[in-house]
């Protein structure tokens, strides 16, 4: 006698032939693009791994990270710059600033053709090999050693395996030091400032993130372009695969506990399924956030480009700089700039840390002692009137915004046309939102990774919002944004670098970022594992 169903329990709805052929495939499916996919993974995420413990967690640290500025001492500019270019039969240069070391105070002065020359402001004599000499001088102070012996000094113009883009400047000098630690100390002497420095052990992790995060093997047997396209192309895969998993056990999840309850799971299959489908959604962001940030890499670095230098005549500065109407007792540093067809000093002036509260009980003076960047004062001084020309500073940046921008829309050569060329600023008709003077970095606008301060900040109404940083000091674009780089900006530091946990601190976002690459790497393994019982 056949048996028939419970009363009022309905039979199970099996499913059709066209759904299990389906699960069938997606199933297979997620196996064998995951299989195509383990090593890539396992190179990411180890190498992804390694990036917040030597970047954070066991950073290497330095003596100075910055130069101290110091006043400028006029009884030692005995010879004005006019009177030293002329002695030295220099009739056109670019720019000039004034710098101290070994004890002693020299203009620091670039030619047309970009080198630069050193000149003692006592007695206008040239120093030999002054760049050179500079650079081991910085190099030594920013270590604070005096005694390692110097293995070798050389002139960086690219960006390499070893200084990557990352680091900014250009051109800058590589100090290799004679130490037990290997350092390589790389700086900018043009604007005397510490662009990165490299013990033995961050050498070897920015080779291995180099070569396992960034494929930089690619670049032999291959291109730039092609190397992208292969890591978005891998990426893709996995971000698939990550995808197929959801389906697999999320959608589908009620089938397999179906045959679950027939053959149970145990071991790594119930490892691989139950810590896979917590950890999808971050497979997901590494990849998607990954392969958005590639595409950023399509087009060359042109930012070392962007600069403004104009050609300046000697004989055309009338007042002498070492005679300019100034306050002496505050003056840190001057170079020469272009305006509206009028030359001027451009002249840096030490904050003054004697205007504080006097309104509190505490009689500790409040200005902020800690303050790792301080805000000087700039003014600019007519070289033919010898006058202050007030708040010249932020039309100077608006000036090489325009600038710029026009160079920005051509070729990047452009940026290097002399003050007569000609242009036409697509800024022109657009609206400054706002305009701010930027001396400390911050994640969300402008970030450390840009290297250069104090910056002034220019945000016009364009589609794109346009927003330029100005380094008016060197006379250089710093960054530029617009909605394409804020979004993937977003995209990166909050699903590849986990921004969305800086509420916690930086320790808490690096560890968490370290766990969830962690867990990537455990489930991709299991996988492997798993597929190589099957074979």
């Amino acid at each position: 006698m056949s048996k028939t169903p419970k009363e009022g329990k309905p039979s199970k709805k099996k499913d059709s032939k066209f759904i299990k052929k389906m699960k069938q495939k997606i199933y297979a499916w997620h196996r064998n693009i995951g299989i195509i996919t383990i090593i890539p993974v396992i190179f990411w995420t180890l190498s992804g791994l390694m990036h917040p413990f030597m970047a954070h967690f066991f950073k290497p640290t330095i003596a100075n990270e910055r130069l101290e500025v110091k006043t400028i001492d006029k009884t030692q500019l005995t010879f004005s710059i006019q009177e030293v270019l002329a002695k030295n039969n220099i009739t056109e240069f670019r720019n000039f600033r004034i710098v101290s070391f070994n004890n002693t105070t020299f203009y620091q002065v670039k030619t047309v053709n970009g080198d630069l020359l050193y000149f003692n402001t006592s007695d206008a004599k040239k120093i030999e090999n002054g760049d050179q000499k500079y650079a081991d001088w910085l190099s030594r102070y920013f270590l604070d050693d005096q005694k390692s012996p110097i293995v070798k000094t050389d002139l960086v113009t690219e960006f390499t395996s070893q200084y990557k883009y990352i680091n900014r400047y250009l051109p800058v000098y590589k100090t290799t030091f004679d130490r037990p630690d290997g350092m390589e100390v790389y700086v900018e002497t043009s604007s005397s400032k510490l662009a990165t420095y490299n013990p033995k052990s961050r050498q070897a992790f920015i080779w291995f993130f180099d070569v396992f995060h960034n494929w930089a093997f690619m670049d032999a047997i291959s291109n730039n372009a092609i190397r992208i396209v292969v890591m978005i192309l891998f990426l893709s895969i996995i971000f698939l695969s990550a995808l197929s998993g959801i389906v697999i056990y999320g959608l589908f999840w009620k089938q397999f506990k179906k045959t679950d309850s027939l053959a149970p799971k145990k071991g790594l299959r119930k490892y691989h399924r139950q810590i896979g489908i917590w950890i999808s959604l971050f497979t997901l962001t590494f990849a998607f956030s990954g392969a958005y940030h590639a595409t950023t890499k399509w087009d060359p670095y042109v930012l070392d480009k962007m600069v403004y230098e104009p050609i300046f005549e000697t004989k055309d500065i009338a007042t002498p700089n070492n005679q300019i109407a100034i306050d002496w007792n505050r003056l840190e540093n001057m170079s020469i700039m272009t305006l509206n067809d009028s030359v001027y000093y451009r002249c840096q002036l030490a904050e003054i840390k004697n205007k504080y509260d006097t309104s509190k009980t505490d009689s500790k003076p409040k200005w902020d002692n800690k303050k790792e960047n301080p805000k000087p004062e700039i003014v600019y001084i007519n070289t033919t009137t010898n006058k202050v020309a007030p708040n010249l500073d932020l039309e100077y940046a608006k000036f090489l915004a325009f600038y710029f921008s026009d160079a920005k829309s051509s070729k990047p050569a452009c940026c290097e046309m002399d003050s007569e060329t000609e242009s036409k600023p697509s800024l022109e008709k657009a609206t400054l939102l706002e305009i701010k003077v930027i001396t400390e970095f911050e994640s969300r606008e402008y970030g450390f990774a840009n290297k250069r301060l104090p910056v002034i900040k220019l945000a016009y109404d364009t589609p794109e919002n346009t927003t330029y940083f100005i380094e008016t000091s060197t006379s250089r674009l710093a960054a530029v944004i617009e909605n394409s780089d804020v979004r993937e900006g977003y995209s990166f530091a909050i699903f590849h670098k986990f921004l969305f946990m800086d509420w916690a601190g930086k320790n808490i976002r690096d560890l968490s970022m370290v766990l969830a690459a962690l867990t990537v790497l455990v489930v991709s393994v299991l996988g492997l594992i798993l597929f190589s019982k099957k074979k």
